[in-house]
């Protein structure tokens, strides 16, 4: 096996998400965003620092790459190990990467302890994951289908009877069909429609990569 399909898949977030907890009268807020590089993930920590300047700590912790070759976590001031820490075991253990997690602490006049504030960091954490968006991204190839029109509507239910979704369909002298496969799949599935079709499909197959799992609506 290549060393880029190690993972057969991993989770994204694909939009922002937040939370709040209170502990004691000490707020923490989670922000959740997704991100593609150590320097946007950098980037969106000063855009918090700036917009809870007077917030005593901001603690975070982000995941990079598919396989998370990039982890970083930070407590921020706070006691080693109860809130950076935390935060990334939040993150993992949802399996996600380019995720970026930061809990924003004002603090409120009672100390937690190190397991109230391990406590505190992780269900903030879970709070603003809870609240963002997510996608599965897969292993597979993108694979084109180009048929004539009467093999239409058997294609779409074969599609519809094993959830797949097409990624797009263009209507021209001939139909063109593209639609992402699991690398593991692939061969049933072009066995499948040329069968389906009587042979008589044209299958074109592009360069695996890791893509989002389409969701039925």
């Amino acid at each position: 096996m290549e060393e880029n399909t190690a993972r057969a898949s991993y989770h994204i977030v694909t939009g922002e998400g937040n939370g709040e907890i209170t502990e004691k009268k000490s707020r923490f807020i989670a922000g959740v965003f997704p991100v593609h590089s150590a320097a946007e993930a950098e980037a969106r920590i000063q855009e918090t620092r700036k917009h809870f300047w007077d917030a005593r700590h901001h603690c975070y912790a982000y995941a990079l790459g598919a396989r998370r070759e990039t982890t970083r976590c930070s407590d921020d001031g706070e006691p080693s190990g109860t809130a950076g820490k935390p935060i990334l075991e939040v993150l993992t253990g949802a399996d996600l990467t380019d995720t970026l997690i930061i809990v924003t602490r004002y603090f409120g006049g009672v100390l937690l302890g190190t397991g109230g504030l391990v406590r505190a960091y992780t269900r903030a954490a879970q709070a603003g994951l809870s609240a963002a968006s997510q996608a599965e991204m897969v292993y597979g190839n993108k694979i084109t289908i180009d048929i004539g029109y009467p093999s239409v509507t058997p294609i779409q239910r074969y599609l519809r009877e094993h959830d797949l979704i097409a990624s797009d369909i263009k209507y021209e002298e001939t139909v063109h069909v593209e639609v992402y496969i699991i690398s593991s799949d692939i061969e049933n599935f072009c066995a499948d429609i040329r069968q389906l079709t009587d042979g008589r499909a044209e299958l074109s197959q592009g360069e695996a990569s890791f893509f989002p799992k389409p969701v039925p609506s």
